[in-house]
């Protein structure tokens, strides 16, 4: 999946979100390897580079991530960081990457509740509900581990609908991710997500309200892979 990300009319970044072909071993488990990459481009890449690459590992039967890992380059700031989630023992050990050092750190143990997701297995997760059975304003919760911290992602439900994309008309899963009062969003559902209502669940469209503007996220193109 290939998305374009534009500030007003200003085309500000790509993304190509993927999993790879062949399945991967981790802990000795078949596992789906998920990977986001993101750039900025044009005029905004002379502005603030960015270089972000998110990846996970998601076990094939069990679905919760094996391994997490990212590589951000966002203009000077640097993060390298992989997770390996031991599922039967409930832990995740982090494992940093020191840049002024230039060594990786001594990793940590952190133990994490059963089914914990990590930012990219935790929207496949979201593909495996049935929103059949809530209704607009109920709230989801999925455990979340990241930045060395458990929180909960709580999205809020807001119905089907139908929405234009460039690849055409879909009937759409909406819901808004439920942020805390903080000084860049733009008031209650101020983040919106258009899942496709279909077998695939396709994320199609994401628009943010802040207070310096809207931030839209849309698909381009698509291509189901082999099975």
């Amino acid at each position: 999946m290939e998305y374009k990300v534009h500030y007003g009319f200003v085309n500000a970044a790509e993304a190509v979100m993927r999993i790879e072909p062949s399945l991967a071993k981790k802990q000795n488990k078949d596992c789906y390897h998920i990977v986001i990459e993101g750039k900025s481009i044009g005029m905004f890449d002379l502005f603030m580079r960015i270089r972000d690459v998110w990846g996970t590992y998601l076990d094939k039967d069990l679905l919760v991530p094996r391994k997490f890992y990212q590589s951000i380059e966002e203009g000077r700031y640097r993060k390298k960081e992989t997770v390996n989630f031991a599922v039967p023992k409930k832990q995740a050990t982090v494992n940093r990457y020191d840049n002024k050092k230039k060594k990786w750190k001594s990793p940590k143990v952190f133990d994490v509740p059963k089914g914990t997701q990590d930012l990219v297995s935790g929207y496949y997760h979201l593909r495996t509900l049935n929103y059949d059975k809530y209704s607009r304003g109920d709230t989801i919760v999925t455990k979340i581990f990241f930045d060395e911290e458990i929180f909960d992602l709580k999205i809020r439900y807001l119905g089907k609908e139908s929405v234009k994309t460039k690849l055409g008309k879909y009937q759409a899963i909406v819901f808004s991710p439920i942020m805390p009062k903080n000084d860049l969003f733009d008031g209650k559902d101020s983040i919106k997500i258009w899942l496709s209502d279909d077998g695939d669940k396709i994320p199609l469209k994401v628009k943010a309200k802040m207070f310096v503007g809207a931030v839209e996220i849309d698909i381009k193109k698509y291509r189901r892979g082999e099975k």
